[in-house]
């Protein structure tokens, strides 16, 4: 079977309750829609008790999250997207994503970890294997060559305290930055400004790679 954008649609939302939220819902009332009937001739789910996703169609949901979360941050942090456009925009993308594509995307942005509204991308296999190309246009400050800069895309991290921090030394989504050294600590600059970070911290401020 061949999921239709709705069937996608179906699993994503099934695969968040599920995986991440912890509920399992009933789907008994709808087993008469032609899409959840077709999900469930063909094994993606159940109506047993206590189970509303098989193995295929959990690992399904899980491809369809990851491809919409990929998606966004895509939008957010390549093609500068308002956030308001953002959902809306990331669920068209996501069915368009040729399986395996969302892949080469992942690795084009270093990997991202979260997607803009903080929750969790799924890993991929090319989260794993890094050693696959094209090489990353994002990655964290702490992966970059002394002398190496680019452009801010975005803070990975739910720490409040560490996020007003890294705020509070200027660096901002956008804001140009350059790695100036990398042992005993990292030292990064932003406009005539340095400042020395640990390791920690500078895993967190990802760069958008200047070419």
């Amino acid at each position: 079977m061949e999921l239709t954008d709705k069937a996608e649609e179906i699993l994503e939302t099934l695969w968040v309750e599920v995986a991440e939220n912890k509920n399992v819902p009933d789907i008994t009332s709808l087993k008469d829609d032609n899409t959840i009937r077709k999900l469930l001739e063909e094994g993606y789910l159940s109506l047993e008790e206590e189970k509303v996703l098989t193995a295929k169609g959990l690992g399904e949901g899980r491809l369809c999250v990851r491809r919409h979360r990929l998606a966004e941050r895509l939008l957010v942090d390549v093609l500068h997207f308002k956030a308001g456009l953002v959902h809306e925009t990331g669920c068209k993308l996501e069915h368009i994503l040729h399986k395996g594509l969302e892949d080469n995307i992942c690795i084009l942005l270093g990997h991202p970890k979260s997607c803009p509204h903080g929750r969790p991308i799924p890993q991929g296999q090319c989260c794993k294997d890094r050693k696959r190309k094209p090489e990353s246009l994002i990655k964290p400050l702490s992966e970059l060559r002394k002398g190496q800069g680019g452009k801010i895309a975005y803070i990975h991290t739910n720490d409040k305290a560490m996020l007003r921090k890294i705020m509070a030394m200027g660096a901002l989504p956008g804001s140009p930055i350059t790695l100036n050294q990398r042992f005993p600590s990292y030292v990064f600059q932003i406009g005539e400004s340095q400042f020395a970070i640990d390791k920690s911290v500078a895993e967190q401020i990802q760069v958008w790679l200047s070419r």
